[in-house]
């Protein structure tokens, strides 16, 4: 995993983010991370919330977009990425209503289209993984499966969960060594080994943490995104278990 940078999914400090937006940043930087990924700005501008990253030493990694917000403000959300420096724009979920297969030939005609345009403004689109794109179609391929072989790679890219992926019952290495030089950003996080499989701190769960480290320089991954859905204790100290367990990955 060494030089690739790490950033931190906001959506982990929703809450603290909320209440302060400026000294959560602060503290992500303290704690020694590279960069964020949004998901939302805090009411900010893209202007203003430039002005902090570069104030805190961190690099906007990539920004989670809704995919509401892709389909009517695609050109803002590009112009937006422009001004905070990042090169990455991600279609993050999919609510329950918009999965039909219907709905599905439709993400697919539009991620890549969206994806043409955004490539062409120096922008890579992503798609985030749930469990729920994991469920195989008539044909036996997964819906993930049938969203990247039927986008242009150069388009639309990956941004795998790890998470996701091992509740669904896949590997994600595999998955990463699938979309080679594709894989630019990867969500990493842990899951409990009991039956609950509720989200963990890196390093304290089942997943196979460690073997995705070590194929990120390989196939192409830029950054690791540290995200915990939910935590059991302050978002701030699961983080900081997730870093110092990183730090000691890359010490050895």
């Amino acid at each position: 995993m060494k030089n690739i940078p790490i950033a931190v999914q906001m959506f982990t400090l929703r809450e603290e983010s909320t209440q302060d937006f400026a000294g959560t940043l602060k503290k992500v930087a303290e704690l020694g991370f590279d960069g964020v990924e949004f998901a939302g700005y805090g009411g900010l501008t893209a202007k203003e919330v430039r002005v902090l990253l570069d104030e805190f030493g961190l690099r906007a990694a990539s920004s989670h977009l809704p995919l509401e917000e892709l389909e009517n403000n695609l050109y803002q959300v590009i112009e937006d990425q422009k001004i905070l420096g990042s090169n990455y724009v991600v279609c993050p979920y999919l609510l329950p209503n918009r999965r039909s297969i219907e709905d599905y030939k439709a993400l697919i005609a539009f991620l890549d289209q969206a994806g043409e345009t955004c490539r062409s403004e120096g922008i890579t689109l992503c798609y985030h993984n749930h469990d729920f794109e994991l469920e195989r179609l008539s044909n036996g391929k997964t819906i993930l499966e049938s969203i990247f072989d039927k986008t242009h790679s150069i388009n639309v890219k990956t941004e795998l969960d790890v998470y996701w992926l091992t509740k669904a019952g896949e590997n994600p290495v595999e998955w990463i060594n699938r979309y080679k030089n594709r894989t630019p950003l990867v969500h990493l996080k842990d899951m409990t080994t009991d039956d609950e499989q509720f989200f963990a701190e890196l390093g304290t769960g089942g997943v196979d943490i460690e073997a995705v480290l070590h194929k990120g320089k390989e196939n192409g991954v830029e950054w690791w995104v540290v995200e915990q859905d939910v935590c059991r204790r302050s978002p701030f100290e699961s983080i900081e278990i997730s870093m110092n367990y990183l730090k000691s990955v890359n010490r050895n």
